[in-house]
């Protein structure tokens, strides 16, 4: 049986566990256009990650902060690791522009910068794809930037409605993304003729966890204010060896 290498249950009230989890702020687009100000507000009123009834919601509002219109919150977990199972139980928000995401990043993001670093999207949602979810890699040599990134979409219906598990196995030469523990897509190092050098597979490194909820930009599309405000709920969120 694997073991629990670290998590969060949520089972306590007030703002995300510091212990566990940092905010990073800011509404400068985050290289996306994106429209929000992911802000760090640790007020039960004003926060826009908050933990209460067993579950962290990350909440996406119509409000003018800074120069932006909306906000929303970004974490980024305080723990890093190499290889292992990850699962986070999640609902998703729906509307136009809305784009939750559970993703990771390398660890040397200060030293190599991104791409270079790495990035696996354990999930991506849009509003306007409801019933798609997107798996995707990014590598130097593979990324969105350049169209040359590595992503599928898979369809699957009841994402806003119910919780699923959206999840990795991560081994050294394998990457294997999981929707509800059954695989949804799998990339190996060196598939399809692929280079096998690290500006092609950056991912035999300690990674760190990213939780966010966006709203417009790149993926995100046309926003429809409408819809606001919205969130993403998260139960769990646990990593195995």
């Amino acid at each position: 049986m694997p073991s629990l290498l670290w998590g969060d249950e949520f089972t306590y009230e007030g703002p995300p566990d510091p212990e566990k989890w940092s905010f990073q702020t800011g509404g400068h687009g985050w290289g996306n256009r994106e429209l929000q100000y992911h802000t760090g507000r640790t007020d039960p009123e004003t926060a826009n990650a908050w933990v209460s009834g067993g579950r962290l919601a990350i909440r996406l509002r119509r409000e003018d902060f800074g120069d932006c219109r909306y906000t929303s919150a970004r974490l980024n977990s305080r723990f890093s690791w190499q290889y292992g199972r990850l699962e986070v139980s999640a609902k998703l928000p729906s509307g136009a522009g809305t784009w939750p995401a559970v993703w990771m990043l390398g660890s040397g993001i200060r030293e190599s910068g991104w791409p270079a670093c790495g990035e696996i999207d354990v999930m991506e949602h849009v509003g306007r794809r409801q019933d798609d979810i997107l798996f995707s890699l990014h590598s130097k040599r593979y990324n969105h930037v350049i169209g040359t990134h590595l992503t599928e979409a898979r369809r699957f219906g009841g994402v806003s409605d119910s919780f699923h598990l959206y999840g990795v196995d991560w081994k050294e030469d394998e990457i294997a993304f999981l929707f509800d523990g059954e695989t949804a897509v799998i990339w190996r190092n060196g598939d399809g003729g692929r280079e096998r050098d690290v500006s092609g597979w950056p991912f035999n490194a300690p990674f760190f966890l990213l939780l966010n909820l966006a709203f417009g930009g790149g993926l995100g599309g046309e926003p429809d204010e409408g819809c606001l405000p919205q969130s993403m709920e998260i139960e769990s969120v646990r990593i195995y060896r």
